[in-house]
């Protein structure tokens, strides 16, 4: 299988973070959590949150996985 593309755009002013997955828009996560469903329905199985923060298949923008503005 082809390797995945997944950019985590930098929080938005409501505290969001845009999710694309080679090029598709899947949604905005307020969380490590949200990312982990986004990831599992884009294919992407089997990951926890602890494997999001690791996986070199996601690009950061605007801060890490720790970084999630607790504004909704």
């Amino acid at each position: 299988m082809a390797e995945r593309r997944v950019i985590v755009s930098p929080p938005t002013e409501t505290g969001g973070r845009r999710v694309q997955v080679d090029g598709e828009t899947l949604g905005t996560a307020y969380s490590l959590h949200d990312l982990t469903v986004f990831l599992e329905r884009a294919g992407l199985e089997g990951l926890d949150e602890v494997d999001v923060i690791d996986s070199p298949l996601i690009e950061w923008h605007g801060g890490g996985p720790e970084v999630w503005p607790s504004t909704r």
